[in-house]
């Protein structure tokens, strides 16, 4: 049978994907070879160098505790002292991409994500990124390029259009593409165990079909 796929959509940058880390995790952990899973860039906020205002301030950090009471994820406060927050998550989606370019991907969107929420570095600045690449071990010189390369703006439009094609308007979101048809695994955050549950009986129910 074709390999199916399994699209994860999200931004570095949502705290809800934070939430979902070890669910994610523990999907990469145990997807069998007959299906490859790929993450997509949601696309939070564009581009700003403006501060963040604040009422968005409240917003996020409300979001943080919300975050934080349902899945226990654990968050870095001092982000909000030592750092100049702004509403723009397109630099971290982009550095997912420029690191797929190195097979890199998940494991910077990790590293994002563990920086920005635990470490209090902000994302959103370019030099935090090419910091976070060198200590991948990828290329930091070529990450730095890639970063803003018409290449992988195209990609980062590219996955918009995934997105809006797949109406996952939510982050996370879990779409199994079966038989070219999108399975909704789920549409935001949810525990591990019912989302492998789902994720299994759909790869069976595909492996089952007649094609």
């Amino acid at each position: 049978m074709h390999r199916l796929q399994l699209f994860y959509v999200a931004d570095p940058m949502c705290s809800w994907c934070w939430g979902f880390s070890p669910t994610i995790r523990a999907i990469e952990d145990r997807l069998t070879d007959s299906v490859s899973l790929h993450y997509v860039m949601g696309g939070l906020a564009p581009d700003s160098d403006e501060p963040m205002p604040e009422h968005l301030r409240t917003y996020v950090q409300e979001a943080w505790r919300s975050v934080a009471d349902r899945t226990g994820a654990e968050f870095n406060w001092d982000f909000w002292n030592r750092c100049q927050p702004r509403r723009s998550t397109y630099p971290a989606c982009r550095a997912v991409l420029a690191a797929s370019l190195q097979a890199a991907a998940p494991r910077m969107f990790h590293a994002i994500q563990h920086a920005y929420y635990l470490e209090a570095r902000n994302p959103s600045d370019a030099s935090t990124l090419i910091a976070i690449a060198g200590e991948l071990s990828l290329d930091a010189q070529r990450f730095a390029e890639d970063l803003s390369s018409p290449e992988i703006e195209s990609r980062l439009q590219e996955g918009f259009a995934l997105r809006r094609l797949l109406h996952a308007n939510s982050f996370p979101g879990l779409i199994l593409i079966k038989n070219d048809s999108p399975v909704w695994i789920t549409r935001g955050w949810e525990d591990s165990v019912p989302v492998l549950d789902r994720i299994q009986a759909a790869v069976a129910d595909a492996e089952n079909s007649p094609h």
